[in-house]
């Protein structure tokens, strides 16, 4: 357990075996430094889901929740591009950002994340309905429509 309470996950473990190829479909969660809800501020949740858009060379975002303490995200990858390169680039991003905005050096992403290749399209949709109803399970709001940081090509 880290300071925080939390299992620590080897970066390497998570690591080894990991691929990625172009054109198929991956979610991907990334958590928060000590899950703190670094995205309950709006402007800072403003900045990570412009980031997302931002990505459009790289990949085909299908659909994201950003939630206060993690992002869920699902998108196509593009040929020429790694899993861990686009993440690299998103976080890295992210950071600079919000480091920018409020004037100092704050730690804001965990090192490793969680990607789930999608299998098929049944997967995709299965995913994307998992992504999208989070706030509601969260019970940050009672619609999915009065919920500011999320996105679905499908909606």
């Amino acid at each position: 357990m880290n300071q925080n309470g939390y299992g620590v996950i080897s970066s390497r473990k998570r690591l080894k075996g990991r691929t990625s190829k172009a054109n198929n479909y991956y979610s991907v969660t990334l958590c928060c430094y000590g899950r703190q809800p670094i995205f309950k501020n709006f402007s800072n949740g403003i900045i990570a889901a412009k980031a997302l858009y931002n990505l459009k060379e790289k990949v085909d975002t299908i659909c994201f929740v950003l939630m206060p303490d993690h992002l869920h995200w699902i998108f196509r990858l593009h040929p020429r591009q790694s899993l861990s390169h686009v993440i690299k680039h998103y976080k890295s991003e992210v950071t600079i950002c919000i480091r920018k905005k409020i004037g100092r050096k704050v730690v804001i992403w965990q090192s490793n994340y969680y990607d789930h290749m999608i299998r098929d399209e049944n997967d995709l949709i299965n995913q994307a309905r998992y992504i999208v109803a989070n706030p509601l399970r969260a019970n940050l709001v009672k619609s999915v429509g009065d919920y500011s940081f999320w996105n679905c090509i499908w909606l």
